[in-house]
């Protein structure tokens, strides 16, 4: 299927009433030529037409057209691996990557702050987060599903939802990482300027606890732990 002439469909990748998200290649781009289209009909068409004429600080974003009674979308590829596929339940990174890539995802996440929350909240679902290790990138599939009732702090949320799979508040995590981890669960924060500055505050005093466990010996090391855990164990109990 070739849309306006320019666009050939290579695969259909989700199709639902008035949506459809599709890989596609430009065969009017010698270079960059494979991109994602997301297609809107019917009621869709018009609430899409106002977000997609907010994305002038969305770097993926090439264009919008009318083709035929359709709106479509045009967006860069995104390849790699999603993060659940990087930071899955059990993945052996040190500290030090978590640390990064916590960043990363939070800046990411800050440059979406002036974008349509329809748009940036379907971007920021953990099928559409891709994670480059090595690499230190976080990038973002324009995989933009019709979403209801999305809002600035359900993408703070959403992004709090993502760094809770890099941060894991385990056994040897140190007592300022669960308090981070605490305060997402809260949900307290409104936007994600709001996420981030609240991870800016905390991300040196996380850096700073974490090397003064590293220069313990193993012995110290491992006591200090236990006796983390039993005070956060009896301070729930209260």
């Amino acid at each position: 299927m070739l849309i306006r002439e320019r666009y050939k469909v290579v695969r259909v990748l989700e199709a639902q009433e008035c949506y459809a998200f599709m890989e596609a290649v430009d065969i009017q781009d010698r270079e960059n030529n494979t991109c994602l289209l997301n297609v809107y009909e019917g009621p869709l068409l018009r609430q899409y037409l106002d977000c997609f004429q907010q994305m002038s600080d969305c770097p993926e974003f090439q264009r919008i057209f009318l083709a035929g009674e359709s709106l479509v979308a045009v967006f860069g590829e995104c390849l790699g691996r999603t993060i659940d596929e990087v930071f899955y339940l059990g993945a052996e990174h040190d500290w030090k990557t978590r640390l990064v890539y916590t960043e990363l995802l939070l800046h990411k996440a800050l440059s979406l702050a002036n974008l349509p929350p329809l748009v940036s909240c379907a971007a920021f679902l953990s099928e559409n987060v891709f994670v480059d290790l090595p690499g230190d990138r976080v990038r973002l599939r324009y995989h933009v599903r019709p979403m209801e009732d999305m809002n600035r702090r359900e993408l703070a949320l959403l992004a709090g939802d993502q760094v809770k799979k890099i941060l894991l508040g385990g056994f040897s995590a140190p007592e300022e990482e669960h308090a981070f981890l605490n305060r997402l669960d809260e949900g307290s924060c409104e936007s994600v300027v709001q996420l981030y500055s609240l991870w800016h505050a905390e991300r040196e005093k996380l850096q700073t606890a974490y090397e003064e466990r590293e220069e313990r010996n193993p012995v110290s090391r491992t006591f200090c732990d236990l006796g983390r855990a039993i005070r956060r164990k009896a301070g729930k109990r209260r």
